[in-house]
């Protein structure tokens, strides 16, 4: 799982520096709230996510790890894509507020059960 979120943590981090590198260019740094997530949650989280699996979980599997890793990846992706929407002005707030919220509580259970994971695990990895 370690490799997994590593990997993922690495195509976040090139969407949100593409997208930093576009508002750049443009001058128009209208996107920076859906940048910032993409990097925070996206990039940073997950690359938390392959330390914590690498040096803590190592031995970890089943359903638990499966679910927690599904909650985070399409929470991450329902912020980013509803926060570009919104702040490029694509739709309205009211229409987008729905699925945010959805979308940050996936996130949040992805975090809560990362939180559960470690503290059932009694010992670092080997």
């Amino acid at each position: 799982m370690d490799r997994r979120y590593l990997i993922t943590a690495f195509v976040y981090a090139l969407l949100g520096l593409a997208l930093g590198l576009y508002m750049a260019a443009s001058h128009n740094h209208g996107q920076l709230v859906t940048h910032a997530h993409i990097m925070m949650i996206g990039f940073l989280i997950s690359f938390s996510y392959a330390l914590c699996y690498r040096l803590w979980l190592k031995a970890a599997q089943g359903k638990l790890m499966t679910v927690q890793f599904i909650l985070h990846q399409a929470g991450t992706i329902g912020v980013s894509i509803g926060l570009f929407l919104l702040y490029g002005k694509f739709v309205a707030l009211e229409v987008v507020d729905p699925f945010l919220a959805l979308a940050s509580f996936s996130v949040f259970a992805g975090v809560l059960l990362m939180m559960i994971q470690l503290i059932k695990t009694k010992t670092p990895a080997a």
